[in-house]
């Protein structure tokens, strides 16, 4: 079975370069503003709302959190505050997550919007990526998420995870090379094709994370950090006119796959 560096290696081939080192919002590490929460539900919420910072926001409808089962530099185990603390937070938050692996040594999760992610996997374009993809069953929710369960405890791992986080179908599909679109561009993911939505979106996840730790620097109750907006990620899309939900571009994947 796949190890959690290995997850992490496969995870830096899809996502590109660190996000942080283009940004042009300057922003805090959850590191240098962990010491102001003391207690540990305010310690593992404030790293739960900056790490979930762009589907608290409305600019994504998944995001994947990695929690090593030692202690930080803040001297917590945030492996051990999620299993004391994490299913109370979510909650009160609104977001859900699947467990996509826990081996004792670190878990992985996927925390996400439900009305979000159900939104973008009932798009018949995701649909057919997914069965492309080797899924048996995309018609509903639970089942398609027990399957990426599966593959990611599984050998290998599941590039198409870039589906469920949102990226642009061009370039998961391009990623893949599933369609004929060249390698433009490495931002906080591999980006095919024109490259102007892709980088307009990857601005807005970088803006997000920036107003999160901002305001979690400043001293804000991180508890009300993790509370999600009202906006959804499915709303916001569909009014701009998204790259996953009103205007999914257009590929040709190729038959031979």
């Amino acid at each position: 079975m796949s190890s959690f560096v290995g997850i992490r290696d496969n995870l830096s081939a899809v996502n590109g370069a660190d996000a942080a080192s283009s940004s042009r919002m300057s922003r805090a590490a959850w590191q240098d503003f962990a010491g102001l929460y003391p207690t540990e539900e305010e310690c593992l919420a404030s790293f739960l709302a900056l790490e979930l910072a762009e589907v608290l926001q409305g600019a994504k409808p998944a995001n994947l959190v990695c929690l090593a089962n030692k202690n930080r530099s803040c001297g917590r185990n945030l492996y051990l505050l999620w299993k004391e603390h994490g299913a109370a937070l979510l909650e009160q938050s609104g977001l859900k997550v699947r467990v996509l692996d826990d081996r004792g040594s670190s878990i992985l999760l996927l925390l996400y919007s439900q009305e979000a992610l159900g939104g973008l996997l009932a798009q018949k374009s995701v649909r057919i990526i997914l069965g492309k993809a080797g899924y048996g069953n995309v018609d509903g929710f639970d089942a398609i998420l027990d399957q990426l369960q599966n593959r990611v405890a599984g050998e290998g791992f599941p590039h198409e995870i870039g589906v469920f986080l949102g990226y642009p179908l061009k370039d998961v599909v391009g990623f893949m090379g599933w369609a004929p679109l060249a390698f433009t561009c490495q931002g906080p993911w591999k980006i095919f094709g024109k490259p102007e939505q892709s980088l307009r979106l990857a601005e807005c996840h970088r803006e997000c994370r920036s107003r999160m730790s901002q305001r979690l620097a400043s001293g804000c109750n991180p508890l009300d950090c993790l509370k999600n907006c009202s906006i959804t990620v499915a709303d916001w899309y569909l009014e701009t006119g998204g790259p996953f939900f009103g205007s999914v571009v257009k590929v040709n994947i190729k038959a031979e796959v």
